[in-house]
């Protein structure tokens, strides 16, 4: 049968969701964080002449009344007819009237740098300088060195013990341990800088560490012919060491975090404040309103002047929106958790990203959004946002208890238990459900590891 192909007109309705740009550009701007949005708008000025960045915008309460409706902000023509530029409300300004510059760290050499550094005053001739700054290059960055010394031979046609001689040097530079290459002789180079000279605790660095991590002190004890107490001063000797000395020394620029969102107390009820502390006014150039209002300007300059100064609207509608959102999803936080703002982390409820949205009738995504990396000040201290959306644990009493109020509990278990005898897991577990924690064993286990806490065979004191 042969195929026939022919036109013909079909009515049908369909349903679908169009990302429009403005909708694009909203979604992107809600999930930025403090420091991101300043970066996004400082990127939008240069390239709409349109709109202008000022200085920070000046401190006012969240909810106040701004200079335009989200409908007026929609519209350019009714920015064009009203009078002035709006300005976005802000919250919260840094209290301290030092100067900006005045809290940058300084740059961090890193770890390279920094060993380099001090090679430059050592009386060393130019071939081991030369050795010395390619082992440094060659360090990991936990410190440690793991390239084959025939390697280094080959290279610079030396002798094996010219070699060693250069990794000593690189081996008596702070930090110490850099330059190892095992943990063994990593701990032992911290040792012998410190000045210990007990036999006993370097023979247990270059043997029985993996009996020491597990907690088998008696057994190192009779081997080595020596007291568990003397096992447990080198166990508590050995862990104020470093394994990864190469860490303490980090390279690039840091790392800033600024508060989204503050939330102040004040007798006794919890305002939240979205700081905008930073954020640049944005306003409209009145010079491409006059040319709009011009009647000489020309139809093509006119359509790009109304195209940039709807982009610039959208902008701004994005921003108070975000605003907007931040106020509403904190406001909501702060309501669900305040015990937490009152009396601490073992006060902090199991609340997830869904309760919020139906609660504020949002999307979950919305919602996910406008709490992804940003962070949130608070009287008892600098959180993620995310830190208010702990998991559940089921309690005797109804209702559940957060994750992380569990693990508070659990630290404090450990904390006053006989360090001669602590507590197994499953005794943890029974005193939790005293307390009305309905917990299993190996629950326990799992936030003991997750809190680094060893097991209580390692946590056993022999010493008293």
């Amino acid at each position: 049968m042969a195929l026939s192909m022919g036109y013909g007109l079909v009515q049908e309705q369909r349903m679908k969701l169009a990302m429009t740009p403005e909708l694009r550009q909203a979604i992107q701007v809600l999930q930025f964080s403090s420091m991101d949005l300043i970066q996004y708008i400082q990127e939008q000025a240069v390239e709409n002449p349109v709109l202008e960045m000022d200085a920070p915008i000046r401190e006012a309460e969240i909810g106040s009344p701004s200079s335009m409706t989200s409908e007026q902000l929609a519209d350019w023509g009714s920015y064009i007819r009203g009078s002035g530029s709006p300005r976005l409300a802000a919250v919260t300004r840094d209290e301290d009237d030092s100067h900006p510059v005045d809290r940058i760290a300084d740059s961090d050499p890193g770890l390279v740098g920094m060993l380099e550094e001090q090679l430059r005053y050592l009386s060393l001739n130019r071939k081991t300088k030369e050795i010395c700054r390619y082992i440094i290059g060659n360090l990991e960055e936990d410190g440690y060195l793991r390239i084959d010394l025939s390697e280094l031979c080959k290279r610079f046609n030396i002798t094996e013990d010219v070699c060693e001689r250069a990794l000593k040097i690189v081996q008596t530079l702070d930090p110490a341990g850099v330059g190892a290459r095992n943990l063994e002789e990593c701990l032992t180079l911290q040792l012998s800088r410190s000045g210990v000279s007990d036999p006993v605790i370097y023979r247990i660095v270059q043997f029985y560490l993996k009996d020491l991590a597990e907690g088998r002190y008696k057994k190192v004890a009779k081997v080595l012919d020596c007291s568990v107490e003397e096992v447990q001063a080198a166990a508590d000797r050995i862990r104020r060491l470093n394994p990864r000395p190469g860490q303490t020394c980090h390279g690039g620029s840091p790392r800033y975090v600024y508060p989204d969102v503050t939330v102040r107390e004040r007798s006794g009820e919890y305002e939240v404040l979205v700081n905008e502390s930073y954020m640049p006014r944005l306003g409209i150039s009145t010079h491409y309103e006059r040319l709009l209002r011009d009647q000489e300007t020309g139809r093509g300059a006119a359509a790009y002047i109304k195209d940039r100064i709807q982009s610039a609207m959208w902008l701004l509608k994005s921003i108070e929106q975000r605003r907007q959102t931040l106020y509403r999803v904190t406001r909501a936080i702060v309501d669900h958790q305040r015990d937490f703002f009152q009396h601490g982390v073992s006060q902090l409820k199991p609340l997830t990203l869904k309760a919020i949205s139906e609660e504020l009738d949002l999307h979950e995504s919305t919602v996910s959004r406008a709490t992804r990396d940003k962070y949130l000040q608070t009287p008892r201290g600098l959180f993620p946002f995310r830190f208010f959306f702990p998991s559940g644990v089921s309690s005797f009493y109804g209702g559940d208890t957060s994750a992380r109020s569990v693990k508070d509990q659990l630290a404090r278990i450990i904390e006053k238990e006989d360090k001669c005898k602590p507590l197994s897991d499953q005794k943890i577990a029974d005193q939790l459900k005293e307390d009305g924690i309905r917990i299993s064993r190996r629950t326990v286990a799992k936030y003991r590891e997750e809190m680094g806490i060893a097991s209580s065979q390692v946590r056993r004191r022999f010493d008293g």
